[in-house]
């Protein structure tokens, strides 16, 4: 297929939403990043708050929409139920369980069992399929040839390389990239996002949050330019900020990160993963 891909992105902060005047400006919205190919299909990576924004501009188009999850945390799934495509009856909506081991794990749709949420999935009027499918297979029916590798998370979770026509995105948050303990190298996660035009990760941490954070599932900023310098990264996005890290706090990352950039001479762009952030490939 020879649309073009277009990523935006809907919620970027991690562990809880965190609204309010000192984070205005990036968003207080838990994880949410969308893929559109063309204007029929839609690849939607994690439902949290970040979902909801996302629904009401889905909602006039009847493009078929495909979610996927990262895992199933709460910031990671806690959008779902106020995804406006959801209560729209002509909607074809594909989602794939979180699998951990051989269990498929449907976290999305248990939450919506009348106790958490008051509207269950049996009142859900649109067309939801629960693919059990391989993805990797069933996507590329679909347009978009889908990988995925396993990240270093407390509860497991996935990362995901998503590729069209020559062009890649690396989706790869709730991701510590040296935890304690012998779980995925530095090697594998550089070889998976190899050469990629983007790579979005985990940079919840700075130096000031250690030791006392280490084995939590997350990165350091600086961990995260380590990684896209080593695979050849095309442009860098720093993505599930810590909830506390203010918009002022976000600017001197970017700019501390931009400065690094520019002193060890590398051929890479930096972002600071904001809502509303539209990357075109």
């Amino acid at each position: 297929m020879k649309q073009q891909m277009k990523v935006k992105f809907w919620g970027v902060r991690g562990s809880i939403p965190s609204p309010g005047e000192l984070t205005r400006r990036y968003g207080g919205n838990t994880p949410c990043v969308s893929i559109h190919l063309g204007v029929d299909k839609t690849l939607i990576l994690d439902a949290g708050t970040g979902i909801r924004q996302l629904g009401k501009e889905l909602e006039p188009v009847l493009t078929d929409i495909f979610l996927i999850v990262t895992h199933i945390h709460w910031d990671h799934i806690q959008g779902f139920p106020f995804f406006t495509p959801l209560f729209q009856k002509d909607r074809v909506i594909y989602v794939f369980p979180y699998q951990r081991g051989e269990t498929m794990l449907n976290s999305l749709f248990v939450q919506m069992d009348g106790a958490h949420f008051p509207v269950t999935m049996s009142h859900i009027p649109a067309k939801c399929y629960l693919v059990t499918d391989n993805i990797t297979v069933f996507m590329l029916q679909h347009g978009f040839y889908i990988t995925r590798v396993a990240n270093n998370h407390p509860g497991g979770s996935y990362g995901f390389r998503v590729e069209n026509n020559g062009r890649s995105v690396v989706y790869m948050t709730d991701n510590e990239l040296f935890p304690p303990g012998g779980e995925n190298s530095m090697d594998s996660f550089v070889e998976f996002c190899r050469n990629s035009d983007v790579l979005i990760h985990d940079a919840q941490y700075t130096e000031d949050d250690m030791p006392h954070k280490h084995g939590w599932g997350h990165s350091l900023v600086e961990q995260a330019v380590d990684l896209a310098e080593s695979a050849g990264v095309k442009h860098l996005v720093l993505f599930h900020h810590d909830p506390d890290r203010t918009d002022d706090e976000l600017d001197l990352i970017q700019e501390r990160t931009r400065r690094q950039i520019r002193e060890r001479r590398l051929d890479m762009r930096c972002t600071v993963a904001y809502d509303g952030l539209e990357l075109d490939l």
